[in-house]
């Protein structure tokens, strides 16, 4: 199993230009019934907080999987009411991971919010070969950010669960993608496959994987967007970067997801673009039955909320994979 990497948090100030992607995901599930989402062991103050505060915007419905008494305790002490809500008792956070694994089986829940246990505690839950919550599909994270000097939502792709993806991985890591860009409106996602140049070179192999991609796209083996790679990072966002060097594409210069080479690459310039740019972000894990909103103690509640809503778009939108 690959570990996860901590989700950045938002420091820097705010810009003129942000495009209001924020408000627009929260609109977004306005218009849909909020879902029953089971809380995995939300044990401080942040994540019980950002739970209450998801069903408060009409969200979701949460249950709270973890201690009672511990949930309790903590609810009375940050001034926060949990009476009413359901609640799955646990011992501690493997089985809270657990319980709200089972709880999706049986039905009980249409998607899970990460609380304060540790990220490997509920994937390996989630990736349990008999309990867990496979499907034919590689999982993997996607974070969606708001940048407010680009003009459209950005997502990055994976920077936080597969470590160094091999192809068969990084096409269902694209394929995942595609699926949540569809779910939060965008109906053909422009796919840009990075790496540190734009030309095909045996000796980087993320430039090979990046030309393999794009021909299985070619062949159906990857749909519903438009592909282009090896591409450099401002070859992708910068129209301009892209005359430059004269590469003709309907990806560069305006791409709406970047398919990093791996983990380090893609948590690298997430959080550059938190913390310089003052992106909002929000993160989700994708390719299992049901979403899982990922999230970090450094999280602020704006962005926890964020990716709460992903969660609940992209349950409405998707029929359950096999």
């Amino acid at each position: 199993m690959e570990t996860a990497a901590a989700t950045p948090s938002t420091t820097a100030p705010r810009t003129p230009g942000t495009h209001g992607g924020y408000e627009r995901l929260l609109a977004a599930c306005r218009s849909h019934a909020p879902i029953r989402m089971a809380a995995a062991h939300p044990c401080s103050a942040e994540a019980l907080e950002a739970v209450l505060e998801a069903r408060l915007q009409g969200l979701i419905v949460p249950v709270l999987v973890g201690p009672p008494a511990r949930m309790q305790a903590l609810a009375q002490e940050s001034g926060l009411d949990i009476a009413g809500l359901d609640i799955v008792a646990t011992e501690h956070s493997h089985a809270s991971a657990d319980a709200a694994v089972a709880l999706v089986r049986s039905g009980g829940a249409s998607g899970i919010i990460k609380g304060s246990l540790h990220s490997d505690e509920l994937l390996h839950a989630v990736l349990d070969r008999s309990a867990g919550l496979r499907t034919e599909r590689r999982v993997s994270h996607a974070f969606v950010l708001d940048v407010p000097s680009y003009p459209r939502p950005l997502m990055i792709t994976d920077a936080a669960v597969n470590i160094y993806p091999t192809l068969a991985d990084k096409r269902d890591i694209v394929q995942n993608a595609i699926d949540l860009a569809h779910a939060i409106g965008i109906a053909e996602p422009r796919v840009a496959i990075l790496s540190a140049v734009e030309t095909v070179n045996p000796d980087i192999r993320s430039t090979l994987d990046a030309a393999a991609l794009c021909k299985m796209a070619d062949r159906g083996q990857i749909t519903g967007g438009l592909l282009d790679g090896p591409l450099a990072f401002d070859n992708a966002v910068s129209a301009e970067a892209a005359r430059i060097k004269q590469i003709r594409s309907d990806v560069a210069g305006r791409a709406d997801i970047l398919v990093v080479p791996d983990l380090e690459a893609g948590n690298m310039l997430v959080k550059q673009l938190t913390l310089f740019a003052g992106a909002d972000s929000a993160g989700i894990v994708l390719g299992a039955r049901v979403p899982i909103v990922f999230g970090s103690r450094a999280d602020s509640a704006r962005n926890r909320l964020a990716s709460v809503a992903l969660g609940v778009l992209l349950a409405h939108r998707r029929a359950p994979l096999a």
